[in-house]
């Protein structure tokens, strides 16, 4: 099929991608002349396994080009809007400037029988008013609701084999047609056996903020274990373990620590819970405000914690600062904990150290005033406390006997503040650590 994606950033990029490794002829237009040109010549402008290799091949196979040009998009017949909703300055809502900017410049290019595909997240009714513009201005085309459920560091693999598709369609004759089209477009996962859920707009656009506020409120819910588990000697790594043998709650998503970041699930709850607010049902997902909250406090503990190991006062201490992503395989410092933990220790006037084997040009530009180091070791040498902040593999397999022969030797004992729980406490303690781990 002839498929073009309106917007190259992080999910865009990735699906134009995986849209042409399965034959697909895409054309993936974007306003940022740069990245567009980053793209052309087979290069990610982000960190993400396997995404450089898709790119690389779908633009020597033909099937894959980057513009600037909307005007390119014509000749498509299915046209995947995957801009941006980030969180607006004035509130917590979601700014669809981005979004409507899109379907506003595709609908003059909209050939009859094409298909608009929103997979950007937004605010519930969103779709129903964009399929109303649509039918207004361009009635010879329809809109359909396909959310994606990337998680960053396995984009690739989420977008080629999913563990579900979604179509949002018109509730009237043409939702069988618009089914079809998206059937063809998926017809290599479809094939393969993954599960195909087809629904209403309101419905498709609920299933995306639905399942990240379940997310968040499970990895809140651990962490709320982990304040309790810390005041009464309770360990909550186990507590996790013996309640996720449960299968009706299952262990994946209550690894207490330093709480969730990243470009999507913090803006998306705050999102859901001023959408709801303004259908006069905020009460109904209340409980994200606290979600939120607890997960914010988290950040707050890590930083008291390092205070605690200098009786209050980190000024002028030198802090290693292990990992600056939300997450590990990624290089997205969006709304990090990592960062905002090196930022409070860095205004408390700690020397803050800190590293990570892909995030640093990103933290860079946010947190200018840090002293960065690419190389593991030196980032450790002479630390007089570390702080694991991004479960990267590397962190979890470091050997305490080599850390520990690295940073300050001015007291018998140098404190590591396990933030993620990934370390074994017992192997730190025996290297000559003390160890400090949330909730443990």
């Amino acid at each position: 099929m002839r498929i073009s994606v309106i917007g190259c950033g992080y999910l865009g990029a990735v699906h134009a991608a995986a849209m042409a490794s399965l034959g697909h002829d895409v054309v993936g237009v974007d306003v940022d002349a740069s990245r567009v040109e980053q793209l052309s010549l087979g290069e990610a402008p982000f960190y993400e396994p396997g995404l450089g290799e898709l790119l690389k091949a779908g633009i020597a196979s033909g099937h894959l080009r980057f513009t600037t040009d909307i005007d390119e998009v014509a000749a498509a017949s299915v046209h995947f809007v995957a801009v941006g909703t980030p969180q607006s300055l004035e509130g917590k809502s979601a700014d669809l400037t981005y979004v409507n900017a899109a379907v506003e410049g595709l609908i003059p290019r909209l050939a009859p029988g094409s298909l608009v595909v929103g997979k950007s997240t937004v605010p519930v009714g969103t779709a129903e008013e964009l399929a109303l513009l649509i039918g207004q201005r361009a009635p010879h085309a329809s809109l359909a609701w396909n959310p994606e459920f990337l998680r960053e560091g396995f984009a690739v693999q989420d977008t080629l084999r999913p563990d579900r598709i979604v179509y949002g369609v018109p509730s009237d004759e043409d939702a069988k047609r618009v089914e079809q089209l998206l059937d063809q477009v998926y017809a290599q996962a479809l094939t393969q056996g993954t599960p195909k859920v087809v629904t209403n707009y309101a419905t498709a656009e609920l299933v995306k903020v639905a399942a990240n506020a379940f997310l968040a409120t499970k990895i809140s819910f651990i962490n709320a274990m982990a304040e309790i588990s810390e005041v009464v000697g309770a360990d909550v790594t186990q507590l996790a373990d013996a309640i996720g043998h449960d299968n009706r709650i299952g262990r994946r998503f209550l690894n207490a620590g330093v709480g969730f970041g990243g470009g999507c699930l913090p803006k998306d709850i705050r999102a859901f819970a001023a959408r709801a607010e303004e259908l006069g049902l905020g009460e109904s997902v209340a409980f994200l405000h606290e979600v939120d909250a607890i997960n914010m406090r988290r950040r707050s503990h890590v930083i008291e914690l390092a205070e605690s190991v200098f009786e209050g006062d980190v000024y002028g201490k030198r802090i290693t600062i292990l990992g600056l992503s939300f997450k590990p395989d990624s290089d997205d410092v969006r709304d990090s904990p990592a960062l905002d933990v090196a930022a409070g220790l860095h205004a408390r006037g700690a020397q803050v150290v800190a590293t990570d084997p892909q995030g640093i040009a990103n933290a860079q530009t946010r947190l200018p005033e840090l002293m960065f180091e690419v190389d593991l070791p030196d980032a450790l040498r002479n630390s007089e406390l570390v702080i694991l902040l991004t479960e990267w593999a590397q962190y979890k397999s470091l050997d305490p006997h080599l850390a520990r022969s690295l940073v300050s030797n001015q007291t018998d004992r140098v404190t590591i503040i396990d933030a993620r729980n990934v370390l074994d406490p017992e192997n730190w303690q025996a290297a000559g650590w003390r160890y400090l781990g949330l909730g443990r």
